[in-house]
């Protein structure tokens, strides 16, 4: 023992033996595996230019669900046909959320594996009554949606995406803002010149909610006589495009989101940098991995969700009943009957990851992380045992054996993982549809990789990251 002391081999051996190993992925990738994450963020980033809003997402997912063999529920169905281990299928909730299922080989009652994701994202929407003019330009009233900074969203291209429902039911799709030949929208900027006063106000206060106002156009009718000329100009357009008129618009869905596609960020291209990645990297890396299970053991489920960014509330959020009500349905069409004891069982005995983003430290902000539980991007997966805000309050905190099966299962699999916290305690907080799902009594971590810029209009992403959130949720399906 004297010898090895002496020779510096101790420390080493216990250095190897003892402490938790941080591993960047990029190194630990072969040369075949690195091509496969970078073809893996190409297919990420068309996703992501497709799927700008909730609607879109579940339409994009859908498909590329079907492509692979799931079908819908009810058509499943249709003729009282029971499932069996190795079904795959699908339910849809008002255009909004989704369940992707396979059916195990064992109950559902004794145990399932879900991964639950949201897939709306911070953005402005436009009000009931958005269309104005002023000063001889026709502008829009919005209503941000979710945790941003407002000064983001000054002077940067827009597209407009969404639906108007008119009133005899009919859907008009519009997309405006993508396509290089596109009219984009955005809202103006105070110019510096004349900004010494709102140069004063704290940061959060200098552009307030009303203040977002989109340029939507400024050429008049030619009738002089005409009030609000611009306003009746625009109304015209709307009529002749596409049919609608100014009341149409308060049974309207119409979302403002970033312009700019998905790009690859930095000389070594190793960064994807888009909009909307919180929560879509998750939901397109979860997808991916229930498309490659087959056969497992425990029903395995991808579940992907609406209204994480205001609370998860109304009847497309995670605590709707949308959920609950596709287990209880699946379960009839397993057995062919019906017990209510059965469904809470399945619900309390699941297993499931809210597969969501978490904050990666940042060297220019790095002084509202705790560096000893941060997460850095590059470096695997995220396992963050607790949210919530202080006190782990709004919060649903995974208790220490499901954390360590999870490690069991990643470490099993190869997969590099880290864990990471929101930030310092008490420098601010957030949460994410965990604790919704715990109240079923399940076990819930949540579990996702680390991103840059979080809730701006570009948020960054490292590529091995994405690979390794598609490993993490495919081994955790399979296990």
């Amino acid at each position: 023992m004297e010898k090895e002391n002496k020779s510096g081999e101790r420390w080493k051996r216990l250095k190897e033996e003892l402490e938790f190993k941080k591993s960047a992925v990029w190194p630990e990738l072969s040369h075949p595996e690195r091509e496969e994450a970078s073809r893996f963020a190409e297919e990420y980033k068309e996703f992501l230019n497709k799927a700008k809003t909730e609607r879109e997402a579940v339409r994009e997912l859908v498909a590329m669900a079907e492509t692979n063999g799931f079908v819908s529920l009810d058509q499943m169905t249709a003729k009282g046909r029971k499932l069996r281990p190795g079904n795959k299928v699908y339910a849809v909730n008002r255009e909004k959320n989704l369940a992707l299922i396979i059916i195990g080989k064992e109950p559902m009652w004794r145990s399932m594996n879900v991964i639950g994701s949201h897939i709306d994202s911070p953005r402005l929407d436009l009000k009931p009554m958005p269309l104005y003019e002023s000063q001889g330009l026709g502008l829009l009233k919005t209503h941000y949606y979710g945790g941003i900074k407002k000064y983001h969203w000054l002077s940067y291209p827009l597209a407009m995406h969404g639906l108007v429902v008119k009133q005899n039911g009919e859907k008009v799709d519009i997309r405006i803002g993508d396509k290089e030949n596109d009219p984009v929208f955005v809202i103006t900027d105070l110019l510096p010149h004349l900004a010494k006063e709102q140069l004063k106000k704290k940061l959060g206060e200098a552009v307030s909610g009303e203040a977002l106002n989109i340029l939507a156009g400024t050429l008049p009718l030619e009738e002089k006589e005409a009030p609000e000329r611009v306003k009746l100009a625009i109304l015209e357009l709307l009529k002749l495009k596409y049919g609608i008129i100014e009341e149409d618009l308060t049974s309207a869905e119409l979302e403002l989101v970033p312009a700019t596609p998905a790009r690859d960020i930095g000389f070594d291209r190793s960064l994807v940098g888009a909009y909307g990645q919180d929560d879509r990297i998750c939901a397109y890396t979860s997808l991916r991995a229930v498309l490659e299970c087959s056969n497992p053991a425990r029903t395995a489920v991808a579940l992907f969700v609406d209204k994480e960014e205001t609370g998860s509330t109304g009847n497309t959020g995670m605590r709707s009943r949308f959920f609950e009500n596709t287990i209880a349905e699946l379960l009839y069409f397993v057995t062919g009957d019906y017990d209510e004891i059965y469904c809470r069982k399945a619900l309390a005995n699941g297993r499931a990851l809210s597969a969501d983003v978490s904050a990666a430290v940042d060297p220019t902000w790095e002084d509202v992380h705790d560096k000893y539980n941060a997460a850095r991007v590059g470096y695997g997966i995220v396992m963050t045992k607790y949210t919530g805000s202080g006190g782990k309050y709004s919060t649903s905190e995974a208790g220490a054996e499901f954390v360590a099966d999870i490690r069991k299962v990643f470490n099993e699999n190869k997969i590099i993982w880290q864990t990471g916290e929101l930030g310092k305690v008490d420098q601010g907080g957030g949460g994410t549809i965990a604790q919704f799902m715990a109240r079923y009594g399940m076990d819930v971590l949540d579990c996702g990789p680390a991103v840059l810029s979080m809730h701006s209009p570009v948020e960054i992403a490292h590529k091995g990251d994405i690979y390794m959130s598609f490993k993490a949720y495919r081994a955790f399906l399979n296990s």
